[in-house]
């Protein structure tokens, strides 16, 4: 059974357009979920970047895909949503 922290992060994370903070973008196709341990998962494919055309989706911890990180003494998003 998910907790609300999980359910929290399902809502924060919407399908749409995402700028990874090195500067690909990409499309968030939705959500998964782990078969054994239910965690949430972000399901997304690269539309700019060197990971274009690879023909793959790639996964992330959901939790990981909405943290911050710290560049240059800067604390920036992991991915920001750039469209709607």
């Amino acid at each position: 059974m998910k907790n609300n922290n999980q359910m929290q992060i399902s809502k924060e994370i919407k399908p749409g357009k995402y700028r990874h903070y090195k500067g690909d973008i990409v499309e968030v196709i939705g959500m998964g979920v782990h078969s054994e341990t239910l965690e949430e998962f972000v399901v997304y494919k690269h539309i700019s970047g060197k990971r274009v055309g690879k023909g793959y989706f790639w996964v992330r911890p959901a939790n990981i895909f909405i943290e911050n990180v710290e560049i240059e003494g800067k604390t920036l998003p992991r991915f920001r949503r750039i469209e709607e």
